[in-house]
């Protein structure tokens, strides 16, 4: 089975992006003690946007992560923070080049 990388896009309310941002820097914690988790990590985007990088083992692992208490948790947490649906988008990798540089 191949990786799969996540992107989730959050747009915080206006005047929210430091609290939707340590919202989502709580939520970190939980998420990498679950198996599957390689990367979650989260950046400020140049548009305003939060921006969460994740990469799991594999599609199982990342329906269990979905299902899961923290990703509860973490709705919870932004659901007054955001002022549209967060963007997520899953992608699977087209190696090239080196195995450390041609994939995340």
């Amino acid at each position: 089975m191949s990786t799969i990388v996540v992107t989730a896009v959050f747009h915080p309310i206006d005047g929210g992006m430091q609290e939707l941002s340590d919202a989502l820097v709580r939520s970190i914690p939980a998420v990498h003690q679950e198996a599957g988790c390689r990367l979650y990590a989260i950046h400020d985007a140049e548009d305003g946007t939060i921006t969460m990088i994740e990469k799991w083992d594999d599609s199982d692992t990342l329906a269990a992560h979905a299902a899961g208490p923290a990703v509860q948790a973490l709705d919870a947490a932004v659901a007054e923070l955001i002022a549209s649906p967060t963007t997520v988008t899953k992608m699977t990798p087209i190696l090239a080049g080196t195995d450390e540089q041609g994939a995340l």
